[in-house]
């Protein structure tokens, strides 16, 4: 267990690509019609079904991959196929950390009748080893400032590198539980749970999921997200 977690922690923790290596779907733009690119006054005025903004750095932006492999385009099919009438919007950038998540959130959900969002930050703060206290309160505030909209929050717990110590990755797994615990949030423990560390499940960088290992990432969060979908869908 103790290998998995070390081989898992080393994938998790590189992730701060630079923000211009991935491009992402603008704010308002679903996962399902993000592969067309339109001018903006070619855009069609933004329709009234509820939305689920996927918030996150590359893992949610889906680098390397098609876009329609991303994880949030995988959600969007799920949804799909269910018969339930939400869009997904890919907010990932890669290279966010937590405050730069916080930064521009509100503007991310600008996108208008937001029901849920997926919360995916903190590798980067890992990498980078931030304070973990400094990560908590990021991320506290993203939650709250959604809570404040009644958007519901399904937050993507990750893991710290080794290299900072034991502690600090203690510290830093524990924040996803504390937050969860603290605002009643429903919570992923670790979004690359049976992935992370498996070469056959990522790409050549040994850190990003492959089209195979993003179905079984988009299948951890649709466990999830599903129950949290069929409340805001009977409300």
């Amino acid at each position: 267990m103790r290998c998995f977690r070390a081989a898992a922690l080393v994938a998790a923790a590189a992730l701060a690509i630079a923000p211009g290596a991935c491009r992402r779907a603008p704010a308002g733009t679903t996962a399902a019609t993000a592969a067309t690119d339109v001018s903006p006054a070619a855009q069609p005025v933004e329709d009234s079904r509820p939305k689920i903004v996927a918030l996150g750095d590359s893992l949610t932006a889906g680098l390397g991959l098609p876009e329609s492999q991303s994880y949030p385009s995988l959600l969007q099919a799920d949804l799909d196929r269910g018969g339930y009438h939400f869009d997904v919007v890919n907010a990932g950038v890669s290279g966010d950390t937590s405050a730069a998540g916080l930064a521009r959130l509100d503007w991310t959900l600008q996108s208008g009748n937001v029901k849920i969002l997926i919360l995916e930050l903190g590798a980067n703060d890992g990498l980078r080893g931030l304070p973990v206290a400094q990560m908590q309160q990021n991320l506290a505030r993203i939650i709250e400032r959604a809570h404040e909209q009644h958007i519901a929050v399904l937050l993507l717990g990750m893991e710290a590198p080794p290299n900072y110590g034991v502690e600090y990755a203690r510290s830093f797994r524990q924040v996803y539980r504390d937050l969860a615990s603290r605002y009643e949030t429903t919570l992923v423990p670790f979004m690359l749970d049976g992935v992370a560390g498996r070469a056959d499940l990522n790409q050549a960088d040994g850190i990003h999921p492959n089209t195979a290992g993003t179905q079984i990432v988009a299948r951890t969060i649709w466990q999830r997200l599903k129950p949290l979908v069929d409340a805001a869908d009977a409300s």
